[in-house]
């Protein structure tokens, strides 16, 4: 099943989003902690709405890698492979780093796979939901989940 993985988000509507995401999609949402806000914070609750995700909280990156398995597909503006050409599998971890700083270096490096999604040339970056989405999307379609 594919999975999607928060690592140490830092905006509660953030984690709302995805919840409300990961329930759509039909995955399970991985919140790997420290997030930076408390877990009780009704702007999740005002986001998420009534959507109800399997969520499954970790407390660092090591419990994470070593509970959670699947390929590492990492979603950065600095990946290689646009996600429209990226063949996704069905036991994917679609990994999301923090709004601000990504993921660190070591985790960079472990993934097994690095993508992107394609944007405008002035344009940074999507809010990591948004990005999620997205990609949640075509991994969907090219699996055939939902026809």
């Amino acid at each position: 099943m594919l999975k999607l993985a928060l690592y140490q988000p830092e905006i509660a509507q953030n984690l709302g989003s995805a919840i409300r995401i990961a329930a759509c999609f039909d995955v399970e949402l991985h919140v790997i902690e420290p997030c930076g806000f408390p877990w009780r914070n009704k702007e999740i609750d005002r986001v998420a709405m009534d959507y109800v995700a399997r969520l499954v909280r970790h407390r660092d990156w090591e419990a994470f890698e070593t509970d959670v398995p699947g390929r590492r597909v990492l979603l950065t503006t600095s990946g290689q492979t646009n996600h429209t050409s990226f063949s996704f599998l069905s036991d994917d971890v679609l990994l999301m780093g923090q709004e601000s700083a990504g993921v660190p270096e070591s985790v960079h490096n472990g993934a097994d796979a690095r993508i992107r999604i394609a944007l405008a040339p002035t344009a940074r970056s999507l809010n990591v939901s948004v990005a999620a989405a997205i990609t949640l999307s075509e991994a969907s379609r090219q699996l055939d989940r939902f026809s």
